[in-house]
């Protein structure tokens, strides 16, 4: 294991920084019975959206429930075998080509925020450059025909399948990892052996070199996020004698954007609540395999047999927006990457922002001191940014219309649930930290999201 960037520690202990039940949020049931749910529903659920997708024309869940119930379709008919050889293949060689470019991709040493045990780690910022060699690289083979990319569609479902049974395993392999090897201080048993699977026993695991959670989230999920689209364009492109539907083009065009925007910001990424605060467990690793390669795409899927043709304007005013939403949400995010740089030095929206200098005691007993932003975006709403993140992602599914609305709206209403329960868990973990000056944020601050609404 990699220790380079933490101190040294032989052996999980019980967590003194934080638990899975003190994450807080909207739902009920987190000590044991969520994410017992989660860990046995999902990777079940994931193939019931394929089946809608390609078998139910990506209408209705009533109409899946409907066909099981009357044993028209058994679940062994629409999980297919994880071993598929060509879906290894493509699973393999993603893997390895994203490892390899996590690694040895030229980039600067990027120094992260301290974790709640008082480490510091350090990360490759190589994650634009890695990005833009993705795609030339998927490009090129395409031109060249090596490769077909959309064949990515058709073995979709065994590509899932694959991924799904590997990180499950995957999984288990941190829980003993943490138990027995763990990177760093961050880490402990949260007492509950279904939580340590599920929330993770380790904060920054890694692994020869590797950092795991910039992997599984960064170079993978949200890699395959990209490509995945670009693919399921290839095959509309199939279906319909070589042109592309401006309609799928506008849904991939809005989404290679905002992973555009996300790879220029991935260092504001590796300081945030995913990385920061949520351990590596079936609930970040799992889902960044598997949920987001298979939901996060899921309009894309859909649209690449049943893109509808929507006017010109229409859809040229969907691209419009959607990327100006975008923006919005990169300004947001920008101003306060350039606000904590300063040191509350800068200009936001041509002023001086309002701060509040707030103290917090780390694990190891140090007090340290964090900005808090009271100005532009940040003096909107305390979680301003998930605005134009929902909205935005509301855009790039807007190209099906209303010919369904079960597959390309899946993502959006997923996006809106998980915003809204991350800004109450952020608030209550921010509280818990921060304690009275957070208070005072919340009284210059008084809404989480939607001014006058929450």
């Amino acid at each position: 294991c990699d220790k380079r960037e933490y101190p040294k520690m032989t052996a999980a202990k019980q967590n003194e920084q934080a638990s899975w039940k003190d994450t807080g949020g909207l739902f009920p049931g987190r000590e044991s019975i969520g994410p017992l749910f989660i860990i046995a529903a999902s990777p079940i659920f994931i193939f019931v959206i394929i089946h809608v997708v390609m078998n139910v024309e990506g209408g209705c869940f009533r109409t899946f429930l409907r066909q099981f119930l009357n044993g028209e379709v058994k679940l062994g008919d629409i999980v297919p075998s994880p071993v598929d050889p060509e879906a290894m293949k493509m699973v393999g060689y993603f893997m390895v080509f994203e490892l390899v470019l996590q690694k040895w991709m030229p980039g600067k040493d990027f120094v992260a925020t301290v974790t709640p045990a008082g480490n510091r780690p350090v990360y490759k910022a190589n994650g634009m450059a890695s990005y833009v060699f993705t795609l030339i690289t998927l490009l090129l083979l395409s031109h060249f025909d090596i490769i077909n990319p959309a064949r990515v569609y058709d073995k979709f479902p065994e590509l899932i399948s694959t991924v799904n049974a590997f990180a499950i395993i995957f999984c288990f392999m941190l829980v003993i990892k943490g138990y027995i090897a763990p990177s760093s201080s961050d880490n402990g048993s949260n007492g509950n052996w279904i939580v340590d699977y599920y929330w993770g026993v380790e904060l920054h695991p890694r692994i020869l070199g590797w950092d795991l959670k910039m992997f599984t989230n960064c170079r993978f999920g949200m890699m395959f996020w990209a490509v995945g689209t670009i693919c399921f364009a290839h095959k509309n492109m199939e279906v319909n004698d070589g042109v592309l539907q401006l309609g799928m083009f506008v849904n991939v065009a809005l989404q290679l954007i905002y992973i555009f925007k996300f790879f220029h910001w991935e260092m504001g990424y590796m300081c945030s609540m995913d990385i920061q605060h949520d351990r590596a467990g079936f609930y970040i690793c799992w889902g960044c395999l598997v949920w987001v390669p298979c939901v996060y795409t899921s309009h894309s899927f859909y649209l690449a047999e049943h893109c509808p043709d929507l006017p010109v304007a229409l859809n040229l005013a969907i691209l419009a927006i959607g990327s100006t939403l975008i923006y919005i949400n990169y300004e947001a995010d920008r101003q306060r990457a350039v606000f904590r740089k300063s040191g509350g030095e800068c200009l936001i929206w041509g002023k001086v922002p309002d701060k509040i200098v707030a103290e917090y005691t780390t694990g190891q007993g140090e007090i340290k001191k964090s900005l808090l932003l009271v100005g532009g975006w940040w003096a909107v709403s305390r979680h301003f940014h998930y605005i134009p993140e929902i909205l935005g992602a509301l855009c790039w599914s807007l190209p099906a219309w209303n010919s369904a609305f079960v597959a390309p709206y899946f993502y959006v209403t997923f996006l809106t649930i998980l915003l809204v329960d991350r800004s109450f868990r952020d608030d209550e973990r921010c509280a818990n930290k921060y304690g009275p000056y957070w208070k005072e944020y919340c009284s210059r601050v008084p809404y989480k999201i939607v001014p006058g609404v929450v």
